[in-house]
């Protein structure tokens, strides 16, 4: 496994992380705890220490499942954990509630550290808020009390769109130190626009949905349908089409000879210099390997995937 520093933060994270939506059931499956364990057990073993989760996952069932892991593995200090604060999906209907202000952020911090079993997070972030609530003074005056009392480790932003420079570029100003994004070989917008701030203000970039929600994983073909209980089959359906006809492309044209597509895309990620972790999905230990994997590839000075070279794990 690779590391690199998350930003201005003093953390050194694994390039490869852990994507925890699919633990709060949205991917058309529910897991157990000892899944859970499992595939945590295998992120472990190939040196990944980064987990990134959010309090909406399940309301709080994917920190639950982490929570219980690394308390009965006693293995805290061991694991960066990233999670996010903004959505209370238990009472989502209630309009009379603003979930962004700063006594409820703090509700759901304080839920957080307990479920997650722990006095601190590493990187806690603004998830996908709009510039409307991220323009509160209040908010980030009471996220930097909690800083100075230790409860939160980072601040990192979690935009909602990929093209939002608005909050990118006053991540400083607001002592954020990472910015979440989604970026992947079907979407490269970051690179525009966010990632040049990033760099500016010397930012971790922490790549979301690096599989386009799976559709990178070379796993489904033109045509492919999805389970009603799978978040997929809410997306636009001639989308898909067109992500399903692109990926089927990239396959034929980019994806070098026996290599494992997942893989391949979660390195094509890490090629840009401003990434510094992806932090992929994974339904078991064999997806987190194939993950993992993806730290093993460098990069020559050529823009073709296919000049890529594979390197000894460091």
């Amino acid at each position: 496994m690779k590391y690199r520093r998350l930003g201005k933060t003093e953390l050194k994270v694994s390039v490869v992380g852990v994507g925890t939506w699919q633990f709060g059931g949205a991917w058309g499956k529910d897991f157990t705890q000892d899944e859970v364990d499992a595939i945590l057990d295998k992120a472990s073993e190939v040196g990944i220490n980064l987990i990134d989760t959010a309090e909406c996952y399940g309301h709080h069932l994917s920190e639950g499942f982490i929570g219980d892991y690394i308390a009965r593995r006693n293995s805290r200090a061991d694991w960066v954990l990233a999670t996010k604060f903004g959505h209370n999906h238990a009472d989502r209907d209630n309009a009379a509630k603003n979930y962004w202000s700063a006594e409820e952020v703090l509700i759901q911090l304080e839920a957080s550290l307990k479920t997650l079993k722990t006095d601190y997070i590493d990187l806690y972030q603004f998830h996908s808020g709009s510039n409307e609530v991220f323009d509160n003074d209040e908010l980030w005056t009471m996220l930097d009390k909690q800083v100075q009392s230790g409860k939160i480790r980072n601040l990192g932003i979690s935009i909602g769109s990929n093209d939002n420079l608005h909050q990118t570029d006053a991540a400083t100003k607001v002592n954020a130190k990472a910015i979440q994004v989604v970026y992947n070989r079907l979407d490269q917008t970051p690179e525009n626009r966010v990632f040049p701030s990033c760099e500016r203000q010397d930012l971790g970039v922490l790549a979301r949905v690096p599989l386009a929600s799976g559709y990178l994983s070379g796993k489904y073909k033109p045509g492919a349908e999805f389970a009603a209980n799978d978040v997929r089959s809410r997306h636009d359906k001639e989308q898909t089409a067109i992500k399903l006809q692109r990926v089927q492309e990239i396959q034929n044209n980019e994806l070098p000879v026996g290599t494992n597509m997942a893989t391949w895309a979660l390195a094509w990620c890490l090629k840009h210099p401003a990434v510094t972790s992806v932090i992929p999905g994974c339904k078991s230990p064999e997806q987190v390997q194939a993950n993992a994997n993806a730290a093993e590839f460098d990069f020559v000075n050529d823009d073709h995937p296919s000049a890529w070279k594979e390197t000894n794990r460091v």
